[in-house]
């Protein structure tokens, strides 16, 4: 099945002369969760605002469901649904009137029960007929999220969707957007919380500088990268490491009374069978041990500083 976004020889330059973006390649496929991170000025709302037709692409091609985003602007941009980042609505329309008006946009007709279906889903039911002035900084997000579905979509960008929102309704909106995914819609999530991309994504890919440094199945990326790391919590107090252990490259935590290991889980041997025996032969003691594995956060941050 060819992919529902198609990202091939993308480049931006701006008149200033600065390249936020350099030749971008990237498929999106159906249905999938796809996670874009990054630091700050890395190119992805503005990678973002082109697949969307908000900005021009200096050179490449961009389709979205086969329609090029130049050519068949209009039949592809009806297939696209947009959270921004920024809050954009209008303070004095009430909820219903504001997301009913953006499935009007799209040249849809009135379909009262979807945007009844939509507030429900987002628990937006009971502030329908409410001002959006009135509603908290999580609640107006939430309606932004119900814009973009007001008429039905088939991808949908989620531009940073919980800045500013609580922990609560964080885990909320994970679940709507669970069950868009579960009805076929396509999820292409920006995300300071690396957390909530490990929790949700299915693929993942890493932007840095206007290029796209890694784009990898999560679970491949964290077998891949990921490394575990060995935690001895020692019987007595140590005030340094014997030359003998050099080679593990431990490092002596805690005032002493721990020391941490780490190695690689993709290598042959991790070297944990003859660390046990040099501590014993050390006269090294410990009581517990425990192992942890490298986050999606510790392999991103690997990666932005290896450029």
């Amino acid at each position: 099945m060819p992919p529902i976004i198609s990202v091939a020889n993308l480049s931006k330059t701006y008149g200033t002369g600065f390249k936020a973006l350099k030749n971008v390649n990237l498929d999106i496929q159906r249905g999938e969760i796809f996670a874009l991170l990054g630091p700050n000025g890395a190119g992805k709302t503005t990678l973002i605002s082109i697949i969307c037709g908000i900005a021009n692409l200096s050179e490449g091609k961009v389709t979205v469901g086969g329609h090029d985003i130049n050519q068949d602007y209009r039949a592809a941009r009806s297939l696209i649904g947009l959270v921004p980042q920024e809050l954009h609505t209008d303070a004095f329309e009430t909820v219903w009137a504001t997301t009913s008006f953006s499935r009007g946009l799209f040249g849809k007709p009135k379909n009262p029960a979807h945007i009844e279906k939509v507030l429900k889903d987002l628990s937006l039911w009971d502030k329908r007929d409410s001002k959006i002035v009135t509603l908290s900084g999580g609640m107006k997000r939430r309606v932004m999220i119900a814009k973009a579905l007001s008429h039905q979509p088939q991808v949908l960008f989620l531009d940073e969707p919980t800045a500013g929102v609580d922990v609560e309704l964080r885990k909320g909106m994970w679940e709507v957007v669970r069950e868009l995914k579960a009805g076929g819609v396509t999820i292409i999530l920006t995300t300071h919380y690396i957390e909530e991309a490990e929790e949700m994504a299915d693929r993942v890919g890493v932007i840095n500088k206007g290029e796209i440094v890694l784009v990898e199945d999560k679970a491949n990326l964290m077998q891949k990268l990921g490394r575990k790391r060995l935690t001895l919590h020692l019987q007595g107090q140590i005030d340094a490491i014997p030359a003998a252990l050099a080679p593990y490259r431990l490092e002596l935590c805690d005032g002493g009374r721990e020391l941490i290991y780490d190695y690689d889980t993709k290598g042959e041997r991790t070297g944990i069978t003859s660390l046990l025996s040099d501590l014993r032969a050390s006269g090294i003691r410990f009581f517990d041990l425990d192992t942890t594995q490298s986050s999606l956060e510790d392999i991103f941050v690997s990666l932005v500083r290896a450029q």
